[in-house]
């Protein structure tokens, strides 16, 4: 920081966009009474320039000054210098009057110049083009404002400088807004539009933006009710219609003109660190020592260079497993970079293996990777797919989609948009994809193949040894795969020689199967690695190929092949350098698809006795069990469900604190669920039951909530089959939340009744009193509140009886809902606070979020409006720290609620937009429903009924499609919405 005035004192800081406040460093000054506050302010908002002692008069007190005004303005100076100290000669005396000045070439630092200079900045790079770095400088400029500027001064130059002030600031906001669209930002934009032009009803240029976002997010009817709204606002208090660019744009959103699209965002205006409009660089890195195959690079590149002014240019690379068709598609799709300048997008689809990828999955991934939000992802493979091609419209993009199971699993990635390209590897000849360019790819010629050893052993040792080096590659049957794994090792072993290699593959019962066509040729290349491998390492190999999942942690590798974590690590790194195996990130570890596949078969072959492998996946299981168990007790403590699971035999992590065990559970859970779908044997399936229960948070907080339902499905039906009572009740507990959360109520009712029938007939306490909690829940929002309460009050005994202190709290708060449902508001309030009180007893982290959601809601209910808003606030912050997006969107519902119970309607509609940001894609239809008929009331109070009546109306649609009643007042409020 530059030093003061000739003392090395720290600068003088100053601010107006809020109230007028001075600093000297971090040290506030002392401002003194409003009068010499609005003294102050009068001369920084100068800018140096002199101010006479009757202007100043004025600016303080306008018509009536007081008698003695030149002598109150004389002794304001006099304690601003005061206030100053070592930097008083800042405020200089000259001409009858003052001015602040800066003093040894140190200019006044004050926040309205640093807002002009951000505004300046953005104002150039907007002009240039780059509209990520205009936004960046106008938020920035924004963030200087701390409130209403000049705050609390009163006097009519304060006045008329605070209403300037404003106004600029809602200028820039126009701007940055404007911005926020042209960048593809439409949807996140739509919450603050509502709140601003709430507060600013008659600005229609905000309601302009707002009727755009609105259109852009897809939400039509509502943009053409914004503008209903505002007609018959303007006429009413102005007498006047909208102005032209309003009226243009509602004309241009009925006839659905295509100029009013998202637009696309220029190359130049990239910014890797905003959501929106990311150039994807997603390209594995190529091989240094590629070689060969000149032929068809020169046909996929052809092919690749005719994408521009074509509908879309595919190419599919055929060949058998280990030809080099991901090296040579890596290397052509890179050299194609130019050709595609808005990226490049890349996924393995796992066509070989067991559980090829999820198209609608894989979609999520590539629409995040072009910038869309998480929340702005639908669900369902046709839905994504159809954003997906919207946004590659108008951009240039590359798709490498590897190793394919067939063409249905590629058509809904094939972008579809001119001047884009699709590039598939698959073992299977795509003849059924219409308009591809299909390319075999056979092995490589003995030049070719020559090159390629040479390159990876070194010309030294192949110049030496000629012969020996074309019988090893004679050997592999040229095949890409079958050399590299040969030259790698022998360039790893540096004792030995090529002739020693060429006589281990002279063996033809060794390389038999690499001269076959087909897929067993990759075994037998494979096989050639394998038989190298040390005792330890061909254990290890074959083990880790049994576990299924995409890759696997060190520690699990650990527990799987039963090792101290660091001799775990350094077999694995000694696999990884024979590359049988890859490192995918540090710490994790994953097989190529048919590497696992042949792992497995050596697994089967050579891993003897055949019970080892069962204890190697009960292992897995036990350490997966394990963990779970200590973080659900961290996550969950005073739930003593970790004390009554199957107890594992094998130790798992122990976490220092929450957020540790959190970052664990969410970057485990397709390893958690690939596990506990491999265990539905009799002799694992409880433990397999217990893992999915005690992982339960991953599912709750609505992400993988799919997977997790499917899991418990597949271990129910293996629990019936094995006639396992105690399973296939857990598995209905398990269930029953998942349903319950996504609407299908009577669904969630069964397994939920099973769920209790089924805990009694095995003794199973747990779930035995789980299924009337549950059952509970479901009867209250069913609104069968005599069966609500008796479900409630059993399972609340039974929770206490086991001491289970969360459950307890859980029964109390589903009481509280009830009682509120019921009229019962006092006695709710009591029950909300026994059960926060329950969960704070029992140290409840996540938890007791739940117990303050439930005593907000309360409060509401009882009109102790800020007390509610306390208890919301702090449950939100909770579950965002948990994770928990369905619990994070319920929150701001409830808030939004809490503001219209307060009368503050703008607030609501903000917090009601930010409920349906969150809910999008999880929690099913009825709770987005109940977010559209808050917004609706919300935007009802400020005015904007005829959106309002819009959200009413998709509220009756989707009441309608999931068969529950339609809200009366609701129904009632609902009539045709004229739009002119």
């Amino acid at each position: 920081m530059d030093d003061g005035p000739g003392q090395g004192q720290e600068r003088l800081r100053f601010t107006v966009l809020g109230p007028v406040r001075a600093w000297r460093g971090a040290t506030p000054l002392a401002a003194g009474s409003p009068q010499q506050r609005a003294l102050l302010a009068a001369l920084l908002l100068r800018g140096g320039r002199t101010a006479t002692a009757s202007e100043l008069v004025d600016a303080l007190w306008g018509d009536e000054p007081p008698h003695a005004a030149l002598a109150a303005l004389r002794t304001y100076a006099s304690r601003i210098r005061k206030a100053l100290g070592a930097d008083a000669d800042t405020l200089v005396s000259e001409s009858g009057g003052y001015a602040l000045r800066p003093v040894d070439n140190h200019p006044l630092d004050l926040d309205m110049d640093h807002a002009e200079q951000y505004a300046a900045d953005a104002e150039k790079a907007k002009a240039s083009g780059d509209r990520c770095r205009a936004r960046d400088l106008l938020d920035s400029a924004l963030a200087l404002w701390d409130g209403e500027p000049l705050a609390n001064l009163a006097g009519p130059y304060a006045e008329n400088q605070r209403t300037r002030l404003e106004e600029w600031r809602l200028s820039l906001m126009e701007t940055r807004l404007e911005l926020d669209l042209e960048l593809g930002c439409h949807g996140e934009a739509v919450s603050e539009l509502t709140a601003l032009t709430a507060a600013h009803p008659m600005r229609e240029r905000l309601r302009e933006l707002l009727m755009l976002a609105l259109y852009r997010s897809g939400r039509q009817a509502e943009a053409l009710a914004v503008y209903a709204d505002t007609r018959r606002l303007l006429a009413d208090e102005l007498g006047v219609d909208p102005c032209a660019s309003l009226s243009d744009l509602q004309q241009r959103i009925l006839r659905a003109d295509t100029e009013l699209d998202a637009p696309t965002m220029p190359p130049d205006a990239q910014d890797p660190g905003e959501p929106v409009f990311i150039r994807p660089q997603q390209l594995p890195a190529t091989v240094a020592d590629f070689t060969g195959r000149a032929a068809f690079v020169t046909e996929l590149s052809e092919q690749l260079a005719t994408a521009e002014g074509r509908v879309m240019a595919v190419s599919a690379l055929t060949g058998i497993g280990g030809v080099g068709k991901t090296t040579l598609a890596v290397h052509v799709a890179h050299a194609a970079h130019t050709h595609f300048p808005d990226g490049q997008l890349y996924v393995d689809l796992q066509g070989a293996g067991h559980c090829p990828s999820d198209p609608e999955a894989v979609l999520g991934a590539f629409l995040r990777a072009l910038g869309t939000p998480g929340s702005a992802i639908p669900d369902g493979i046709e839905e994504r797919a159809a954003l997906y091609r919207s946004a590659l419209a108008g951009r240039r993009v590359l798709a490498l989609l590897d190793n394919a199971r067939d063409a249905a699993q590629v058509r809904p990635l094939l972008p579809g948009t001119d001047g884009c390209a699709a590039l598939i590897t698959s073992r299977v000849r795509m003849i059924d994809l219409a308009g591809a360019h299909l390319v075999d790819l056979d092995v490589m010629s003995p030049e070719e193949a020559f090159t390629l050893f040479t390159l990876i052993v070194g010309e030294e040792r192949v110049n030496a040894e000629r012969e020996a080096s074309m019988d090893v590659v004679g050997a592999c049957g040229f095949l890409p795969l079958a050399i590299r794994i040969a030259a790698s090792r022998l360039a790893a072993r540096r004792t030995w020689t090529v002739s020693v290699l060429a006589r281990k593959l002279a063996d033809e019962r060794r390389r038999l199967d690499e001269l076959r066509a087909g897929d067993l040729a990759v075994n037998s290349t494979f096989e050639l690695g394998y038989k190298q491998l040390e005792p330890r390492q061909a254990r290890a190999f074959r083990l880790l190929g049994l576990a299924d999942g995409p890759d696997i942690s060190l520690a699990a590798a650990a527990a799987l092949l039963d090792m101290d974590p660091d001799d775990a690590e350094g077999l694995l790194e000694s696999l990884v350098d024979t590359s049988l195996l890859e490192s995918a990130a540090p710490g994790r570890y994953r097989f190529h698809d048919l590497v696992r596949l042949y792992a497995r078969s050596c697994a089967e072959r050579d891993e003897q006795p055949p019970e080892e492998r069962e204890a190697a996946l009960s292992r897995l299981l036990d350490f997966y069990l394990s963990t779970a168990a200590h973080m659900y007790a961290l996550e969950r403590p005073g739930d003593r469900l970790a004390d009554h699971t199957e107890t594992p035999n094998y130790p798992g992590l122990i976490f220092t604190d929450r957020s540790e065990a959190l970052s664990w559970l969410f970057s485990e859970t397709r390893c958690l669920i690939a596990c506990a779908l491999q265990n539905t044997g009799e002799k694992v399936l409880r433990r397999a039951v217990d893992l999915l229960l005690l992982t339960r948070d991953m599912a709750e907080s609505g992400a993988n909530n799919r997977q997790y339902e499917q899991a418990n499905l597949t271990l129910l039906a293996a629990a019936r089959r094995a006639g396992d009572q105690h399973a296939e009740g857990r598995a209905h507990w398990a269930l029953s939340p998942i349903y319950t959360q996504s609407g299908r109520l009577n669904e969630a009712d069964e397994h939920a009744k099973l769920a209790t029938l089924l805990g009694l007939a095995a003794e199973d306490s747990f779930s035995a009193s789980q299924g009337p909690n549950d059952r509970g829940i479901i009867a209250s929002i069913q609104h069968r509140h005599e069966e609500a309460e008796g479900y409630l009050a059993q399972a609340l005994l039974a929770f206490r009886e086991n001491n289970n202190k969360q459950s307890e709290a859980s029964a109390l708060c589903n009481l509280s809902r009830l009682h509120l449902d019921t009229g019962r508001v006092e006695s709710a309030v009591r029950l909300a606070e026994q059960g926060t009180a329950c969960y704070r007893e029992a140290g409840a982290s996540r938890r007791l979020g739940n117990g303050m959601y439930a005593l907000g809601m309360a409060l509401t209910l009882a009109n102790r409006l800020d007390e509610a808003t306390a208890q919301l606030t702090e449950a939100l912050a909770i579950f965002r720290d948990s994770r928990q997006r369905f619990w994070e969107g319920m929150t701001y519902l409830r808030l939004a609620e809490v503001d219209l119970a307060a009368r503050r309607p703008a607030g609501a509609a903000n917090y009601a937009e930010q409920a349906l940001s969150a809910l999008r894609g999880i929690g099913g239809g009825r709770w987005r429903a109940s977010a559209l008929t808050t917004l609706g009331h919300a935007l009802n109070q400020i005015g904007h009924t005829g959106r309002a009546k819009v959200c009413w109306q998709e509220v009756t649609t989707i009441h309608e499609q999931m068969g529950l009643p339609v809200d009366g007042e609701v129904r009632n409020l609902i009539v045709p919405v004229a739009v002119a």
